[in-house]
């Protein structure tokens, strides 16, 4: 037995150790709750080769939800010469359900482009994309686990980028319109990441779990349905692209599937042809007949339904 003298001198340690724990978590302020997002214009702070500490801007809309419901975000990434206001007006004018039930968000691009290989902006957009995600995710009347990066042309080319480098769980959706994989992205055997300077040196594994939805038309001048050189400047010359079905079989491959590649569309819906794998949770929208313009041939019914899609 221990001694009565030494259980009481334990007791006595015990309740004063006791003590400085109450007293160091009385010290610490108490954590406040997420702020409320409202709509508004916003900025996340930069510094690359080209600016010093630029407040990059990105609008946000938020609908109207009087019973404060934790709500989707879709986050529009503009094409080549686009602009986050304008993308801004042209989207919620045809998408008007969605703007009732998700919070839209519409970044600027760097001179009004987004970095991928030869363009203007020299800035890191891959992560000023995450710091929007990371922010809007604390906000108290944010899903944080139900984000799309849905882009454009140049704007679907970055989300390719983050659908290949991001390893954030927030982003649940991704959505390409008229810019499957270029030959950067993937040189035909592996994914690659941009890395710092653009060169597409290492190879890099796609986090998995993510859905995503590709859109291009057959008649499109400017990022060949079939693959090979387009017009677009690159880096070390003219862009090149993965032809848009094997774009989305790549993808569907990275994200689980074990199967062939598609060599039908899987059903047709007028002059859209569908390629779906993995139940949908991979899927290409092939539209005959359009150009660069395709993705507008897709309706809000449609694209709602894969983004509210439990697969």
């Amino acid at each position: 037995m221990i001694p009565l003298k030494t259980a009481l001198t334990l007791i006595a340690l015990l309740l004063a150790s006791l003590a400085r724990l109450h007293a160091a978590d009385a010290s610490k302020p108490a954590a406040e709750p997420a702020a409320k997002l409202l709509s508004g214009k916003y900025f996340i702070r930069q510094t690359w080769s080209q600016e010093h500490d630029l407040a990059r801007p990105y609008h946000v809309n938020v609908p109207m939800n009087p019973d404060n419901r934790k709500l989707p975000v879709l986050i529009f990434l503009h094409g080549n010469g686009g602009s986050a206001k304008g993308a801004m007006s042209g989207f919620l004018n045809r998408h008007p359900t969605m703007a009732t039930r998700y919070v839209m968000v519409f970044p600027d691009g760097y001179l009004k482009s987004w970095n991928i290989s030869g363009e203007r902006s020299k800035a890191d957009d891959r992560k000023f994309i995450e710091a929007i995600v990371e922010k809007l995710a604390a906000c108290d009347n944010v899903q944080p686990d139900d984000f799309t990066i849905m882009g454009n042309s140049n704007g679907a080319a970055l989300a390719n980028q983050l659908a290949i480098e991001s390893r954030l769980p927030n982003i649940r959706n991704y959505v390409t319109a008229v810019s499957p994989l270029n030959e950067l992205q993937h040189d035909g055997r592996h994914f690659k990441a941009k890395g710092d300077d653009n060169i597409y040196q290492a190879v890099a594994t796609p986090r998995t779990g993510v859905r995503l939805m590709s859109i291009s038309g057959t008649e499109d001048q400017l990022v060949p349905y079939q693959g090979g050189p387009s017009p677009i400047p690159a880096k070390n010359g003219k862009l090149g692209f993965v032809a848009a079905e094997e774009s989305v079989f790549l993808w569907a491959k990275a994200m689980g599937y074990q199967g062939g590649k598609l060599m039908k569309p899987s059903r047709t819906v007028g002059k859209l042809e569908v390629f779906s794998y993995l139940e949908g949770s991979v899927i290409h929208y092939k539209v005959l007949g359009e150009g660069h313009g395709a993705a507008g041939v897709i309706d809000e019914a449609t694209l709602m339904q894969f983004l509210d899609s439990k697969q």
